[in-house]
């Protein structure tokens, strides 16, 4: 049963949500805006009369004040209505909802292969503090901090992909088709997202467990009897959950942003490379509709993230 002070944090972290959310979108309204060029012209054509260019601006409701744009585009996208492509004339809701789950696989299968890796690593460098193997796992996360993820993601299509062919170089398959084909696809690039995960979860678990370890409150266990491995399960491991899922929160946005660039490396489908190929011919509301999407994940995955703290802090009942 959630306690009412753990009740009422979560009832206000859901309505700070909604003006942070009103918020993302008039920042990514507003930042379209600033886009050098002239939309109408480019829909018109170089050489197009004024009048058909004054047309295009009435017919898309360019001619309007900005605020105005702004709040019929906002209570679309509230019903879930956010534009047509301007290239193809394709629903952008429609655009987004078909390539938003390629990306999301990605991430996910990152996120997973972050956990996986990062979290032994971390216990084993914390387990030995000071020793061979702490500095080994210490000197590859930050080797893993520093890798640029479009660079692993090269190295690894000129390696496993197009030398030994152990996976596909480019393209993607989409999860509802075939998860097993879509997981092979996306192995690749989910490593070239998930080095810097890797290194993140283990400097961060390591760094948490040996001040745990360090604590009185662990040496008092220790002189009653118990095990290593039974101080670093039932209390180690526990104590330090709250950081690890800020870890894996923070993760998720940065993994997020940074499918931008790895996709475009693969030619893989999905949001980020859909956001290059808008901005590069000019239609906006392509790019606000993906932009909105990957805000609105990053909003929800923090909103998410406040709601497990609740259940893993128990110090929330006594705030």
């Amino acid at each position: 049963m959630i306690s009412r002070a753990k009740q009422q944090m979560l009832l206000g972290r859901l309505l700070q949500a909604i003006p942070i959310m009103i918020l993302a979108t008039f920042l990514v309204y507003s930042l379209m805006q600033l886009i050098p060029g002239d939309v109408a012209v480019t829909l018109a054509g170089e050489n197009a009369s004024d009048e058909r260019i004054e047309q295009i601006r009435e017919a898309y409701g360019l001619d309007q004040p900005f605020l105005v744009q702004y709040g019929q585009w906002l209570a679309g996208a509230v019903q879930g209505d956010l534009g047509n492509s301007l290239r193809t004339g394709e629903p952008v809701a429609q655009t987004v909802a078909r390539v938003f789950p390629n990306t999301l696989l990605i991430v996910i299968y990152a996120i997973v292969l972050s956990v996986l890796i990062g979290v032994p690593l971390g216990i084993l460098a914390a387990s030995r503090p000071g020793s061979k193997v702490d500095g080994s796992v210490m000197g590859a996360a930050s080797i893993g901090v520093a890798i640029p993820n479009f660079w692993l993601g090269m190295i690894l299509v000129t390696t496993l992909a197009l030398t030994w062919g152990w996976f596909p170089a480019t393209g993607f398959v989409s999860p509802f088709t075939n998860i097993g084909v879509a997981l092979w696809f996306a192995t690749l690039p989910a490593i070239a997202l998930c080095a810097n995960g890797v290194a993140e979860v283990a400097r961060q678990l390591r760094s948490s467990l040996v001040e745990i370890h360090s604590s009185q409150h662990v040496r008092t266990l220790h002189a009653k009897g118990l095990s290593p491995a039974n101080v670093l399960w039932k209390h180690g491991l526990k104590n330090v959950s709250v950081n690890l899922l800020t870890v894996v929160s923070l993760l998720v946005n940065k993994t997020l942003a940074a499918t931008v660039v790895v996709e475009a490396v693969f030619a893989i489908p999905g949001l980020g490379n859909t956001i290059v190929d808008a901005v590069l011919e000019g239609d906006f509301p392509v790019v606000q509709g993906a932009v909105l999407a990957m805000v609105v994940t990053v909003i929800l995955v923090n909103l998410v993230t406040d709601m497990l703290y609740t259940v893993l802090d128990p110090r929330i009942d006594h705030q």
